[in-house]
């Protein structure tokens, strides 16, 4: 056996004994989200081992990893080819796995308009309480006959079941990006994102605090140079623009930490 099948050997006969027991299991990747939910409780079973990608198809938006794979190896593999997860998950830390990024069911900043991770989980393969392997899914869009099993895993927290492969649509990269800024309070805010939310503008994403209203642009050329004319506000510099967003993405924004500031210091 090669060490993926190894692995999953191990997955298998450690949930089955567990099974067999009555004992409960933590099941766990990098740990980046071990804060998400209920405190973890149960013997860990880690899901490193079992790692790597199992079918890339870039002309098919089609790609297909193991569970313990790292999310930012899945990434760089992608956009190597021009592509990317375009829900923009939070990584929470360098130890992400991808069968975490669907079991917490997390997206990022542009999580308004480009759907969530459900949305671009196609299929995936389930170790059972049992112990027992299931399918669900498979590598296209149209595949699901009956209870779509395989979306309902993404944000299941691990209560249903080990992740073992997960197949994902993914996307081309958007060739032009801009983000703009406006002065303004809440509920202008509000009002106007509804506004242009009703216009075919290439709007990817939004953030307001503080009489500040950011909105990031993404989409063709022509499409996000026609909206910052349209829109005016003041365009940020991509040096600028992107730490901002990927900030918010991975909750390391000013906004996240004098947040969680407060929080302990109510504590």
């Amino acid at each position: 056996m090669d060490s993926a099948q190894q692995a999953l050997h191990a997955i298998t006969e450690r949930v089955q004994a567990a099974a067999a027991s009555g004992t409960p299991l933590r099941i766990r990747g990098g740990g980046s989200k071990d804060f998400y939910g209920e405190p973890p409780v149960g013997e860990l079973l880690d899901t490193r081992a079992l790692a790597g990608v199992t079918s890339y198809e870039p002309s098919e938006l089609v790609v297909t990893v193991r569970a313990g794979t790292p999310l930012a190896e899945l990434e760089t593999l992608l956009a190597a080819h021009g592509q990317c997860l375009p829900f923009e998950p939070p990584h929470f830390g360098g130890g992400a796995t991808v069968a975490g990024m669907v079991a917490a069911g997390l997206s990022g900043p542009a999580r308004a308009s480009v759907g969530s991770v459900r949305d671009y989980v196609l299929g995936l393969t389930l170790l059972g309480g049992s112990g027992e392997l299931l399918s669900f899914g498979g590598q296209v869009m149209k595949n699901v006959a009956g209870y779509d099993v395989s979306r309902l895993l993404a944000g299941s927290m691990g209560t249903l079941g080990v992740i073992l492969e997960v197949s994902l649509k993914v996307l081309p990269v958007a060739p032009a990006t801009a983000t703009l800024r406006f002065s303004m309070d809440e509920a202008q805010a509000i009002r106007q994102l509804n506004e242009w939310g009703g216009q075919p503008l290439p709007i990817n994403a939004s953030a307001w605090w503080d009489g500040t209203l950011l909105v990031r642009l993404r989409g063709a050329l022509a499409a996000v140079q026609s909206a910052i004319a349209g829109l005016g506000g003041e365009l940020i510099e991509p040096a600028h623009a992107t730490p901002f967003w990927a900030g918010l993405r991975h909750h390391h924004d000013e906004f996240f930490t004098k947040a969680a500031a407060a929080v302990e210091g109510n504590a």
